[in-house]
C-alpha cells in the first residue's frame, strides 16, 4: 500500500489505495477511542492527536505511536511538552496542514472557534454531539443519512443517545413509512473517569421539556416524530431508554418480526434477560468485558428481547447505550461519507466493524 499526500482525494488506482490522513483534535475519552478505530482501518491513518498540555493521555499517545501536537499555536504552550519529556510536533495549525480531515473531540461548546480554524485551513471536519446542529448545518448517523453526508465540507456525529435511538427507530420508520415516538432517557450522571459531576445520591430530572435527545433524532431523520424526557441517576455505566412508538395502521408487524428486523441490522445486540441473566446495565457491561472488548466498550445498542412488546399499533421496548463508545464507529463511517470514498452505508459499517474487531483481536 502506498500512502499519498493529496488532500480531499481518496482514490483507488489498481492495487494502490490512497489513505485518508486523519487528525484528532482532543485526545480524551472519545478522542482516544476514535483514534484507535481510525488506526484500525486500512484506508485511513492518524497523522496526529492534540492535547492542551503535557498531562494525562500523552503517555498513551506515545505508546500508540500517534504524533502529539498542542491544541494551541502558542510557542510557550508547545514548548511545555518538551519540558515534560514529550516530543511535540507543533500546534494545531501545523497538524491541520498535513491532514485531509479533522475529528473534533474537544469539550463541547468550543466548536465555533475551532470551526473557523478548520475552514481557514481548508480541511474537512467532524464534530461530536456536544455541539449544536445549527453550528454545523449537517449531522450524521450511518443508518439514517450516510448518503446525505457524501462529499460535504463537514458534519456532526450526533450524541450517543441520538445514535442509539436512530439504530432502532430508523429500520422501523423504513418499514412503516411514519413513526411517532415518546422516549424517557434514564441518563448516567457522568463518565466513569469524571469525578466532578453528580448527582451522587439523587435522581435529577431534566426540566427542559422535551429534552434535546429525542428531537435531535430529527436532525438526521426529520421524518420521525419524536419527543423525549430525561432524568439523571447516580451511575456512570450506561444510559437506558424507555421507548413507546406509535406505528401506523396496517404496519404488518408483530413483536417477533420487529425482533427479527433488528437482528438483521448492524450494531444492535438483542438478548433475553430471562435466559441470559443480563437484566441490568452492570451485567451488559460485564458482557462487553467478557467478550474481550477494549476498555470494556460496547459499540452496539443493547436491546432486551423480552422487553419488546407490540400491542396493536403501540410498540414498547428498552435499550441500553454505552455513552463512551456507540458513536466511535460512526465517526469512521462519517469520514468515508465526507471524503466520498464509500457511498453505501452498510458496506462502510461492515468494513469499519470488521477492522475494529481484528484490531482488538476479538474475532
Amino acid at each position: 500500500m502506498i500512502r499519498f499526500v493529496n488532500r480531499y482525494s481518496s482514490l483507488t488506482h489498481g492495487c494502490e489505495t490512497m489513505v485518508i490522513k486523519v487528525a484528532i483534535n482532543g485526545y480524551g475519552t472519545i478522542g482516544k477511542r476514535v483514534a484507535d478505530a481510525v488506526d484500525a482501518q486500512d484506508d485511513m491513518e492518524i497523522v496526529g492527536v492534540t492535547k492542551t498540555r503535557p498531562a494525562f493521555g500523552c503517555d498513551l499517545a506515545v505508546r500508540k505511536g500517534y504524533p502529539i501536537y498542542c491544541t494551541y499555536d502558542d510557542a510557550e504552550k508547545i514548548a511545555a511538552f518538551a519540558s515534560a519529556g514529550y516530543e511535540c510536533h507543533g500546534g494545531l495549525t501545523d497538524l491541520l496542514n498535513i491532514a485531509d480531515i479533522v475529528i473534533d473531540c474537544s469539550p463541547g461548546k468550543v466548536g465555533a472557534g475551532n470551526l473557523e480554524k478548520y475552514q481557514s485551513a481548508g480541511v474537512k471536519w467532524i464534530f461530536q454531539g456536544g455541539e449544536k446542529h445549527a453550528m454545523t448545518g449537517m449531522s450524521y448517523t450511518s443508518s439514517a443519512n450516510h448518503e446525505e453526508n457524501l462529499n460535504v465540507e463537514g458534519t456532526r456525529v450526533v450524541s450517543c443517545n441520538t445514535t442509539g435511538l436512530s439504530r432502532t427507530l430508523v429500520p422501523l420508520y423504513n418499514h412503516c413509512g411514519s413513526l411517532s415516538v415518546e422516549c424517557t432517557m434514564i441518563r448516567r450522571a457522568a463518565d466513569p473517569g469524571d469525578s466532578s459531576k453528580g448527582p451522587i445520591n439523587a435522581i435529577k430530572p431534566v426540566l427542559k421539556v422535551p429534552s434535546h435527545h429525542g428531537p435531535d433524532v430529527m436532525t438526521v431523520k426529520p421524518e420521525i416524530s419524536i419527543n423525549s424526557m430525561a432524568v439523571a441517576v447516580p451511575t456512570t455505566i450506561m444510559h437506558v431508554h424507555v421507548i413507546v412508538a406509535q406505528l401506523p395502521e396496517g404496519h404488518g408487524l408483530t413483536t417477533e418480526s420487529i425482533i427479527d428486523m433488528w437482528s438483521n441490522e448492524p450494531r444492535i445486540i438483542l438478548m433475553s434477560g430471562g435466559e441470559t441473566g443480563i437484566t441490568t446495565t452492570a451485567e451488559v457491561m460485564e458482557y462487553a468485558r467478557d467478550i474481550g472488548r477494549k476498555w470494556g466498550d460496547l459499540h452496539e445498542i443493547f436491546v432486551w428481547r423480552d422487553g419488546v412488546k407490540l400491542e396493536a399499533n403501540t410498540l414498547y421496548y428498552f435499550q441500553a447505550i454505552h455513552q463512551e463508545s456507540d458513536v466511535i464507529p460512526e465517526n469512521v463511517d462519517a469520514i468515508r461519507a465526507l471524503m466520498g470514498t464509500e457511498s453505501n452505508w452498510r458496506v462502510s459499517v461492515e468494513k469499519t466493524d470488521n477492522a475494529i474487531a481484528q484490531y482488538n483481536n476479538i474475532l
